[in-house]
């Protein structure tokens, strides 16, 4: 395999300038073959790209044959539209033979797909959604540091995602957190799909990212395999720069360069060649241009074949610690569980002086959201991001995947609705985020309905690694978070805002005790019934009870079902309660998209029966204290109870 060392060459050398220009030459030919055979694809910033491309792989360090090797420096590649470019370099370097992804380059059931995917060995990071990338490399390089790892983070991005917002929020925190260990790297072409940057929305890049706290560097031809090498090595060894900080490549490059009628043309940013342009690309390249035809017969023959295996990632071994168990006459909210439950954690897991296990990620509401106990145990594991959700969410996934337990806590409308893209990409990602998300539903109160996250179980629902808990009281809430710090897999863990007293059984003891042990897919009967069924979750369990204890005053006997583990559903126990008579969902959700939707479709799906009331949020709220605003929409305990008469009539 080339390599450079790049830390002993000063510059490189003219026969390692004539192997990557011939490199060069051979994955230029990959780039307009695969985007032509396929039909469409980005061929123009990938041939922008790559000569960057090929020095970066040349100098990191990197093993083809093990592509998880921990040891290895991490190359994010923010711009996924570059796929074909750097599939035809990993290609080159031996991660895969170049046959593969010339006759599956975007063909369905192939893991060559439009966008890079980290299925492909030495990927990474799936991108595509720009603006990502960055919060993703400074992720990787914070647990870099948490885990006493060397090596480099290089982040290579697009000059017109530079107008993403999110990447402000990622080059704050890079600087904050003094990650010198991160090179980012701009190829600036100058050109996106509408044409210009700057007649699209023009960003003043190096003023920008030397304002934040960063060492800047400019490039004045990224094309050049010697200029870029010395640029890169000075942000390498920090050259006359300010150690500490990360530094970013400002690195002009030319949009389709080494083909002569693609140069600075902004339409070969998505647009490839004809099969008659292609055979003249490859003239100017000095390659046969039969290789076309030959290319087409051997896509037209070729099966797809099996996809390799995602990178591996490892989930660390976390002490659970002993549950917290608070008295039937404790009241206090559930976030309140969820922070002395962390601490507890952190306790067990995060030793001074040692590598920490768990990491807990702030968004300005470190008190709302109960992380100062974990803050004052473990504070070189606690990320205050500021109010950067974006970056927070894509950061905080990212490390996850690097043998962290990583928590995200932060207001259930940042939590699902403004963060959802983040969290889509960390599901695609294979990330083991948990999401401890407070301030849900009406339950929020005064703050009213801008702060009112009612659609959080319809969103994620959508996402296929997600799972959701709801805990009904703060006894579940301390189960919930100890499972799911010590389980890999991503979680959103939801519970509203104010106190409350923890469920008890008939005879008025905790019903989550000291013996409950929480189980995915497993729900919980609170009481039992013999003429309906009402099943519910988190803050409105206990009006769900007390209107169960009225209509028993009644002579009407009607089951209670705690459905803390909505995703994955428990569809024996909803089976159970449609044999016994009508089902109410009560939540505090938009009625038509969360749990009634989802015991909806068990009913029919399985073929059953049986009358069924989807009680919810049917508007936005107001400003109130949460007892009026469920009054108002028919969910406090009266309200529950005259929705079980009609369901008997």
């Amino acid at each position: 395999m080339f390599q450079v060392d790049i830390e002993k060459q000063g510059e490189l050398s003219q026969e390692q300038l004539d192997e990557l220009q011939s490199m060069w030459t051979r994955c230029a030919s990959r780039v307009i073959l695969a985007t032509t055979l396929a039909g469409s694809g980005h061929p123009g910033g990938s041939l922008s790209s790559l000569h960057m491309l090929l020095v970066l792989y040349s100098v990191i360090r990197h093993n083809p044959e093990e592509p998880d090797w921990d040891g290895r420096d991490r190359l994010i590649i923010s711009i996924g539209h570059i796929s074909p470019g750097a599939y035809s370099v990993l290609s080159e370097f031996g991660y895969f033979p170049e046959d593969r992804f010339l006759t599956e380059f975007r063909q369905a059931g192939s893991p060559f797909a439009g966008h890079v995917e980290h299925v492909v060995p030495g990927v990474e990071w799936n991108t595509g959604n720009l603006g990502q990338g960055l919060s993703v490399a400074t992720g990787i390089c914070l647990a870099q540091g948490l885990t006493r790892r060397p090596g480099k983070t290089i982040c290579l991005m697009g000059d017109g995602e530079q107008q993403k917002g999110q990447i402000a929020e990622a080059r704050r925190f890079a600087a904050k957190y003094q990650q010198g260990q991160l090179i980012g790297i701009v190829d600036r072409n100058h050109l996106q799909i509408g044409g210009s940057t700057e007649g699209v929305m023009p960003v003043r890049i190096r003023e920008e990212y030397s304002a934040a706290g960063w060492n800047v560097i400019y490039v004045p031809d990224g094309n050049d395999f010697q200029i870029f090498f010395k640029a890169l090595r000075r942000a390498w060894l920090h050259e006359e720069l300010e150690p500490g900080k990360p530094t970013l490549l400002d690195s002009r490059t030319i949009m389709g360069k080494g083909i002569s009628f693609m140069e600075n043309k902004a339409k070969y940013h998505g647009a490839p060649l004809s099969v008659e342009q292609a055979r003249d690309a490859l003239k100017e390249l000095g390659q046969p241009p039969e290789l076309v035809d030959e290319w087409m017969e051997k896509r037209r023959m070729h099966r797809i074949g099996p996809s390799y295996s995602a990178p591996k990632v490892s989930h660390p071994t976390i002490t659970v610690g002993s549950p917290i168990e608070y008295s039937a006459g404790d009241k206090t909210d559930c976030r309140s569980a969820y922070g002395a439950a962390l601490k507890d954690l952190a306790e067990h897991n995060n030793h001074p002086d040692a590598i920490p296990r768990i990491v807990g990620f702030s968004c300005d509401l470190e008190g709302s959201v109960k992380m100062k106990g974990f803050h004052q145990v473990s504070p070189e594991a606690f990320i205050e991001t500021g109010i950067q959700e974006h970056h927070a969410a894509a950061c905080a996934g990212a490390l996850s995947r690097e043998g962290l337990v990583a928590f995200f806590s932060t207001f259930g409308v940042f939590a699902a609705g403004e963060t959802y893209n983040q969290h889509r990409l960390n599901d695609l990602n294979q990330t083991h985020l948990k999401i401890v998300s407070t301030h849900l539903g009406l339950d929020v109160g005064e703050d009213g309905p801008t702060h009112q996250c009612i659609d959080y179980i319809g969103l994620f629902s959508n996402l296929f690694g997600f799972s959701i808990f709801m805990p009904a009281d703060p006894n579940q809430t301390d189960r919930i978070v100890r499972y799911v710090a010590t389980h890999p897999g991503n979680v959103f863990v939801g519970m509203g805002r104010s106190k409350m007293f923890p469920i008890t059984d008939a005879s008025g003891r905790p019903f989550f005790g000291k013996d409950y042990v929480f189980k995915p897919g497993k729900a919980d009967w609170l009481r039992e019934g013999s003429q309906l069924t009402f099943i519910g979750y988190g803050a409105l369990i206990p009006n769900v009870i007390k209107a169960a204890e009225m209509l028993k005053d009644e002579g009407i006997s009607a089951g209670v079902l705690n459905m803390a583990s909505i995703k994955p559903i428990d569809e024996v126990a909803i089976t159970k309660a449609a044999s016994v008579g009508p089902i109410i969902t009560v939540e505090d959700h938009i009625a038509t998209t969360g749990l009634g939707a989802i015991v909806s479709r068990v009913l029919v799906q399985n073929a059953i029966t049986q009358r069924l009331v989807t009680l919810g949020v049917t508007a936005y709220g107001s400003s109130g204290k949460p007892a009026d605003l469920y009054r108002l929409q028919g969910l406090d305990a009266e309200g529950l109870a005259i929705a079980a008469h009609r369901a008997l009539e």
